[in-house]
């Protein structure tokens, strides 16, 4: 009799499922992140998407991913490689394989390694076995899952081809064993998803069940691995992704300013499931309108905002190249609106699939004339519910457009988020006027503090006014003159540079002084914290700040870099900030940039960190 396969305790993992773009990895990385969400681990997770929408079947091209870093401690990202890689066919496995840690699970579906796998991927051979070198690097497992599916389903009145979309359940409970997570999730998932087509709910559940077991009875494993639920807060929890977190964000600041949500969009990668989830909440005063173009969805949302609701639209860059004009004409009407911007790499439509930080500039000065407008960034997935609900903040307060930068990255990964309580999210007051008082109305009248103008709806009684892109006076009469053009320009300057009066004080990680501070912004957050994390180990000369305020920028950070020798701006971008940075402050900055159409690595960070110290 074998002895019983050992259940190793270890304090984290990294799992990546990938295969064809139809072979469902983004539902099986899912239900494993959910499953490993409700055993009591911390998750992050990552979700790669090919570009091609219908790429040939088996190609390189085709490759979809999806990685968990699930841990008994808290996690801020995906993880670096994966410790286990789940390959469904030859492409899949050729595009991630040198990704994989060194002594890691490699598990393969064989049966998808035949002479025409290997041709569309463009082997000329089967790497798995004519590289004696592979064997030596990883614990490699082929596992013929399309013929033990096809076993395992015999006896399910299905047809071949809706059969064989069951094999992810099969390497999803094959992988559900090896870390030693329960079935039931994912159980109840199937039943609730197929309800009334017990055929699907019969081959799925079987699939799960022949992968969980096969790896219970094959005896081919060395070990399998255990991970202790994670110390947290006591509350309520749920995983959620960037942009539905988004989506929560800005209802919850329409709520707050007891406004209707008006989102109009044009659909665009990585932004297109902003509109998917608000669609979903008209029973919070939310309209959803999908646009025929780019330019129709930002006048929509600006319309919405002039009748007074709050406006909302969503685009990528090439469709915030397209509502430049539009930007233009909200800020010299001074409306709330909020634009928000999904980055993936460009320029044109450049890599839409895939992460970049490179439209920041874009928003600081992608306008025609005078145009500041106050921009801020997210820096999670979970970060992005509160910066969404700041830019209405924002907007409202101010009476200006905002607008809220987000990525690709963190707009599809997850995190896991502890839902706030509402009664804590402190309210936004909206001021409509609403009598016309002594004096006849002045749009542009302003608050004294915050200069922002007086805010009437439409067809309000004795409050008639014009509002054009063209330049006009406090009265809101167009007018020409030089001198009130100048007060106006400078006006609205002032209206933003005020903004920075209500941030809070800049946190610091680290120390308030030393040899080297990093300036992060946006969705590198993760990584460069856990990168200055482990740095801090051996120094505490390096410290850290992350901007979520770009413009304008914190009144406290020249105090803060004038404390340190070298200021480090590392970007997914060829330099952004640090032009902003450098002129701002008049300093040196170096900067660290990446741009692949992937996050940072924190290996990498740490390398390239370590060498200002």
């Amino acid at each position: 009799m074998n002895a019983p396969i050992e259940t190793i305790n270890i304090e984290n993992a990294v799992v990546r499922f990938c295969g064809d773009s139809g072979d469902g990895m983004q539902l099986t990385g899912n239900q494993f992140t959910d499953t490993s969400a409700i055993a009591g681990n911390d998750i992050s997770t990552f979700p790669d998407f090919p570009a091609e929408i219908r790429a040939p079947a088996g190609t390189t091209s085709g490759v979809s991913g999806f990685q968990v870093h699930f841990s008994s401690n808290n996690v801020e990202t995906p993880g670096d490689q994966p410790d286990a890689l789940v390959a469904m066919n030859a492409a899949a496995y050729k595009i991630n394989i040198e990704d994989l840690k060194k002594g890691g699970l490699l598990i393969v579906n064989s049966d998808s390694f035949g002479k025409i796998d290997l041709r569309k991927a463009g082997y000329e051979s089967n790497p798995l076995e004519d590289n004696v070198q592979l064997h030596e690097e990883y614990e490699v497992y082929e596992v013929a899952m399309t013929s033990l599916v096809k076993e395992a389903l015999k006896d399910v009145d299905l047809k071949p081809k809706d059969k064989l979309r069951s094999k992810n359940f099969f390497a999803l409970g094959l992988m559900y064993w090896v870390y030693d997570r329960p079935l039931s999730h994912s159980e109840e998932w199937v039943k609730n998803k197929f309800k009334g087509k017990d055929l699907l709910i019969e081959a799925n559940i079987k699939a799960l069940h022949a992968g969980y077991y096969y790896g219970e009875t094959c005896e081919i494993f060395n070990s399998r691995f255990n991970i202790n639920k994670t110390e947290m807060d006591s509350g309520l929890y749920r995983q959620i992704t960037g942009n539905t977190a988004l989506a929560y964000g800005l209802i919850t600041g329409a709520q707050k300013a007891n406004l209707d949500l008006l989102y109009a969009t044009y659909p665009i990668t990585p932004a297109s499931d902003i509109l998917h989830e608000l669609a979903t909440h008209k029973n919070y005063g939310v309209k959803t309108v999908q646009a025929e173009d780019e330019i129709a969805s930002i006048g929509v949302a600006l319309g919405a905002s002039y009748a007074g609701a709050l406006g909302v639209t969503a685009s990528s860059g090439p469709g915030i190249c397209l509502k430049t004009e539009f930007l233009g004409l909200a800020l010299i009407t001074e409306l709330p609106l909020v634009i928000v911007d999904v980055q993936r790499g460009g320029p044109s439509t450049g890599l839409p699939t895939k992460t970049e930080q490179s439209d920041l500039l874009l928003a600081l000065y992608g306008r025609n004339g005078e145009g500041p407008m106050p921009v801020i960034a997210a820096s999670s997935p979970v970060d992005c519910f509160e910066a969404a609900y700041e830019a209405a903040k924002i907007a409202l307060t101010y009476m200006t457009p905002v607008l809220l930068l987000s990525d690709g990255y963190i707009a599809n990964s997850s995190d896991l988020w502890k839902i706030p309580d509402a009664a804590n999210i402190p309210e936004i007051d909206v001021k409509f006027k609403t009598e016309k008082g002594e004096e006849a109305y002045k749009p542009y009248a302003r608050d004294p503090e915050t200069l922002a103008r007086e805010w009437a709806i439409p067809g309000t009684p004795d409050l008639q006014h014009l509002l054009t892109g063209l330049e006009k006076d406090e009265a809101g009469n167009i007018c020409y003159d030089a001198a009130n053009h100048s007060k106006m320009c400078q006006l609205r300057q002032d209206k933003v540079d005020a903004v920075a009066k209500s941030y809070p004080k800049t946190k610091i990680y680290g120390k308030d002084s030393g040899k080297v501070l990093v300036i992060g912004w946006g969705g590198t957050f993760g990584n460069l914290h856990t990168a200055v994390n482990e740095i801090q180990k051996e120094t505490d000369e390096i410290s850290y700040v992350h901007l979520r305020y770009i413009n304008p920028l914190p009144l406290d950070l020249g105090d803060i870099i004038s404390q340190f020798d070298e200021i480090v701006v590392p970007e997914l971008n060829l330099g952004q900030l640090i032009k902003v940075i450098r002129d701002k402050y008049a300093i040196d900055a170096k900067g660290i940039n990446k741009i692949e159409g992937k996050p940072f690595k924190v290996a990498e960070m740490i390398d390239q960190l370590k060498s200002f110290l």
